[in-house]
């Protein structure tokens, strides 16, 4: 019996011995990308270290081998695999020789998403996979921005909010729609409680307050009509942009050449929509999805292969087993290329296609980061469609840049090379 004990414990030694590590394979050998994301921003807020091992199959991450790590992973459908020393000094050596790196994740970064409390569940897809992956996450909304102090989080994301105050013109087709006339009303009665004239005044306030979050060192992560509508509201900070809210017409038809645009993070030189009755706000967007006559057919979009040694931040943010993937419609689904700054990254392009599809940058002391499009599992997604069950897309791209971006906080930060 003594010797039986003895065995078994020396086998568990050898076992503990033999796998100090896990792998969370991102490749096409993983069962559950997304909830892979969770299985490791759940291992930080335990304040158990992992590594991002950027472009080795597919992003995958390290982690020690603890019974907490296992049993989150095996519970969450997630494939691991054991690392002993000789297999991961083998590993080390592939990824100093190659076009990879090792990015240490420190700790877990507090998130904030800006929704209004009374969002429906087709609103906003980045919620959807915070969810599914057992990310948690605080909510804000006006109140919370205006009268707190951001820095209290890491990353912000914004989805399909108008911060030029127009709703994103949604009163052309559903001005007598019960819940656009509540969402009117809420935003109205936000305002004047700020002592704000009106809701274009109090969404510029918000998207200054947001400003300065990023000015600051804060991330933020926007998608679908939030990447158009900030912009152009830290460009029209002085100038009314939204008119009589009754249609939606700019007042001043000067007011393309007041916008200031070195306020902003993104884009430069847009044109307004000044067209009565037309529900787009700016030729930011490539798509126009909501003209019809405009409105652009969708093709693919494939993510830019960047040096990982070089450019670590770029790199981690198009992490996927997937180069190539399908487009997606949004209020704002891409943006063209015209209207680029300078500094702005490209992470992902339509090939030969005036717009691109996701962008990155830095302001300030903090960093942007843009997706175009509202559901990268519903290409069309219309108003009032039922939300995407990630359970049936658990190995869904699009939804790994999401997530890329939620962990990208985490990273130790390196000095850019480029």
């Amino acid at each position: 019996m003594i010797l039986r004990v003895l065995l078994i414990g020396l086998l568990l030694v050898g076992r503990a011995v033999g796998a100090q590590h896990l792998l969370l394979p991102m490749d096409e050998a993983q069962a559950n990308h997304l909830k892979a994301y969770g299985v490791v921003f759940g291992a930080l807020v335990d304040n158990v270290r992992s590594e991002w091992l950027i472009n080795y199959r597919g992003g995958a991450f390290l982690v020690p081998d603890l019974p907490s790590v296992r049993r989150a992973a095996a519970l969450a459908g997630v494939t691991s695999e054991p690392v002993d020393a000789g297999t991961l000094a083998t590993m080390r050596r592939e990824i100093a020789e190659g076009n990879m790196d090792a990015v240490p994740l420190e700790r877990a970064p507090r998130i904030a998403v800006y929704t209004p409390p009374d969002a429906p569940p087709w609103d906003d897809a980045v919620t959807l996979a915070l969810s599914y992956a057992g990310i948690k996450y605080a909510k804000i909304w006006d109140d919370t921005v205006l009268a707190t102090d951001l820095a209290q989080f890491d990353w912000i994301h914004l989805f399909h909010e108008d911060f030029t105050g127009q709703q994103n013109k949604l009163h052309l087709g559903f001005r007598d729609a019960p819940w656009f006339v509540q969402a009117r009303e809420r935003d109205l009665a936000m305002a004047r409680g700020h002592g704000l004239a009106d809701i274009p005044t109090l969404k510029k306030a918000v998207a200054e307050k947001l400003r300065a979050f990023v000015e600051r060192g804060g991330f933020l992560f926007a998608m679908c009509g939030a990447t158009e509508t900030l912009e152009l509201a830290l460009a029209a900070a002085g100038i009314d942009i939204a008119g009589p809210y009754a249609d939606g017409s700019p007042l001043d038809p000067a007011a393309d050449a007041k916008l200031a645009w070195d306020r902003s993070f993104a884009f430069q030189g847009a044109r307004l929509e000044f067209a009565p009755g037309i529900n787009a706000m700016s030729d930011i967007d490539g798509h126009q999805v909501n003209v019809p006559a405009r409105r652009q057919p969708l093709g693919t979009f494939s993510l830019f292969g960047f040096s990982a040694k070089f450019d670590p931040v770029p790199t981690m943010l198009v992490q996927n087993h997937r180069a190539v993937m399908p487009d997606f419609y949004g209020v704002t689904t891409s943006f063209t290329r015209r209207t680029l700054k300078p500094g702005a990254t490209v992470l992902a392009q339509e090939e030969g296609a005036p717009w691109v599809k996701y962008l990155h940058g830095s302001y300030g002391r903090g960093s942007w980061t843009y997706l175009g499009g509202h559901d990268p599992e519903d290409p069309q997604h219309n108003i009032g469609a039922p939300p995407t069950d990630l359970a049936l897309h658990p190995n869904s791209p699009g939804y790994r840049l999401i997530l890329n971006n939620v962990l990208f906080p985490a990273a130790k930060k390196k000095t850019l090379k480029t």
